[in-house]
C-alpha cells in the first residue's frame, strides 16, 4: 500500500472487530518498526509491553476512561518510559555497541563520558520529560508501520496512571506507562471510519523560510 494512501485510510479507531486478530507476521513487522525507531542518544529509555491475552485486557479496562478500544482490540501496546537513566543502563548500552559493531569497549569511553555528563546535568523531572518524548517517537513509528500493514490503531493517553502501572506490575520507582496504542481491525459499527479526515490545509500548516 502506498504510504500516503495508508495514512489517509488511518484514523483513531473507536471500536475494533473483536473477532479479528492481528497475525504474528504483521505484529512482528509493527514491533520491529518500534525496535528500529530513532531515540535521543540512541539510549531507548523505554520498554514495550504487548498485552495479547483477553484476561489481561479485561483487567486493564478499569484503568481507561474510554475502554471500548481495550475491550475489542487485538493487542494493546504500552510504551513504558524510564524515570531515571542509571550508570548501569548507560554501561549496558555501550556494551551492546561494542558487541554489535565489534569495537573495543575502551574506544567508546569518550562518547560514554559525554552521554553520562549530559544525563547527570538533567534533573529527574527533565529526564522523565525527555524519556516520555522518546516514547512518542516510537508511537509514531508503530502507527505508521501498522498503517502500512493495513492494521488499524488508536493511540490512547486517557488512562489512570497508578491503576495501569499497578495492573502491568511495573516498578513505579523506576518506570511508568507513557502512552498506549490499541491495534486491531476496525468494526463495521464504528461510524468514525466514514468521516472525512480533518487536518490543517497546507498553507496554514507549513511555512517555508
Amino acid at each position: 500500500m502506498d504510504y500516503l494512501d495508508a495514512l489517509n485510510k488511518r484514523y483513531s479507531v473507536k471500536k475494533f472487530n473483536a473477532e479479528k486478530t492481528v497475525s504474528p507476521d504483521a505484529l512482528f513487522h509493527i514491533l520491529e518498526a518500534a525496535r528500529l525507531s530513532a531515540s535521543s542518544l540512541g539510549l531507548q529509555p523505554y520498554k514495550i509491553v504487548i498485552v495479547e491475552s483477553s484476561e489481561m485486557k479485561e483487567k486493564l479496562i478499569p484503568a481507561f476512561y474510554n475502554p471500548s478500544q481495550i475491550s475489542t482490540c487485538s493487542h494493546l501496546i504500552a510504551i513504558v518510559s524510564k524515570n531515571d537513566i542509571e550508570s548501569q543502563y548507560i554501561g549496558d548500552y555501550f556494551s551492546n555497541i561494542s558487541q554489535t559493531r565489534e569495537v573495543p569497549l575502551e574506544s567508546l569511553n569518550p562518547f560514554k563520558q559525554s552521554i553520562s555528563n549530559h544525563i547527570e546535568r538533567l534533573s529527574k523531572e527533565e529526564v522523565m520529560t525527555w524519556a516520555d518524548k522518546q516514547c512518542y517517537i516510537v508511537l509514531g513509528n508503530l502507527m505508521f508501520a501498522a498503517a502500512l500493514e493495513n492494521v488499524d490503531t488508536c493511540p490512547m493517553e486517557g488512562f489512570k496512571q497508578e491503576k495501569i502501572d499497578e495492573i502491568l506490575g511495573l516498578d513505579v520507582g523506576i518506570e511508568k506507562v507513557a502512552v498506549t496504542l490499541a491495534i486491531g481491525y476496525r468494526s463495521e459499527e464504528d461510524e468514525f471510519q466514514n468521516f472525512k479526515k480533518v487536518r490543517k490545509p497546507t498553507e496554514k500548516l507549513f511555512k517555508f523560510i
